[in-house]
């Protein structure tokens, strides 16, 4: 028998989350009957998204929810071959019992010299999630402006970088001058520090005077009440997170745009990459080719062993991460 190793949410998190919110519990684990097999992780993914929806799909006493990059050690699974690579849902887990539905085998072809953690990051759901945003739900068009905030961040980083290779101009926001300097690196035509800037509604004048045609929104509150008043006329918002509220004890409560958004004739949509679950291997292959023509770098935040996996959840909380945060065991 193997022993797992896995993360409970002891608590529901109570403003900002706490060590004591969780706890590292050992089961032993069963030999995989006919049909199912053994996985033993090797990157796990820590993602903002995990605070919120701790909330209404998660119970105290739970596995924490989670995605990750593991190996096949035992199979009574004709679908999955010893040694293979698999893409799981299997939570805060060092090894899981599956019996494959939930499973997604790893990009056919993927490179020997590529990290399989990308596949958790740019290669994987939060770039997904730039490009369906980017094209299904912005509809970004050559020569328009984008704004986006939360820039240095998984997805922020790679929406950036896919408007410039659309031919966009695009600006980005981000919370430190080393995250700022990164989108410099990754060719964002302007990027400021939020923390910093004296007025948010003149750094965003200053990089932008004409304004902007498109906002992909990461972060929500007082940014968003601002960014939304520098819009075009027809702008479009693509709504992909508001880690700003994430932690609120008491709901943030306005300004509200409704007046803009009329005056203006704004759009403001809010999505999941899973909308569009049946382009996924398609939209891989898209990324992946970018990332071999260098055109898409892929910046991560590694966090090593499993039982750190807390620290690491609550270090992007708090926007310690360049990049993507993933957890290797």
């Amino acid at each position: 028998m193997v022993q797992a190793k896995t993360w409970i949410l002891a608590k529901h998190f109570d403003g900002f989350p706490k060590d004591s919110d969780f706890e590292l519990k050992v089961e032993e684990l069963p030999a995989p009957r006919d049909g199912e097999v053994l996985l033993e992780a090797l990157f796990l993914s820590v993602d903002p998204y995990m605070r919120p929806f701790s909330k209404f799909r998660m119970n105290e006493g739970d596995v924490m929810i989670g995605t990750q990059v593991a190996k096949v050690i035992q199979s009574n699974n004709p679908g999955f071959s010893v040694g293979s690579h698999v893409i799981g849902r299997c939570g805060w887990r060092s090894h899981t019992v599956s019996d494959g539905k939930d499973l997604v085998p790893v990009m056919a072809g993927w490179p020997q010299d590529v990290s399989l953690s990308l596949a958790l990051g740019a290669i994987g759901m939060p770039g997904l999630t730039a490009l369906y945003g980017i094209e299904e739900v912005l509809g970004l068009q050559k020569g328009e402006t984008l704004l986006v905030n939360a820039a240095a961040g998984a997805v922020g980083s790679v929406v950036g970088q896919l408007a410039k290779i659309k031919g966009c101009k695009v600006v980005g926001s981000a919370g430190s001058d080393a995250k700022v300097a990164f989108l410099k690196e990754l060719g964002f035509d302007e990027a400021f520090n939020y923390k910093t800037v004296g007025s948010m509604e003149e750094a965003l004048k200053k990089a932008s005077p004409d304004g902007y045609d498109c906002f992909f929104e990461n972060v929500g509150g007082p940014f968003s009440s601002v960014a939304i008043q520098q819009m075009k006329n027809f702008g479009r918002i693509a709504v992909c997170g508001s880690i700003s509220t994430y932690n609120d004890t008491t709901p943030q409560t306005g300004p509200f745009p409704h007046f803009t958004m009329i005056f203006k004739q704004l759009k403001m949509e809010g999505f999941m990459q899973s909308r569009w679950e049946h382009k996924h291997p398609e939209s891989l292959k898209r990324l992946m080719g970018w990332f071999k023509e260098g055109k898409l770098q892929c910046r991560e935040h590694v966090t090593r062993g499993f039982e750190k996996m807390p620290a690491a959840f609550m270090g992007i909380l708090q926007g310690k991460n360049i990049g993507k945060a993933v957890v290797a065991v």
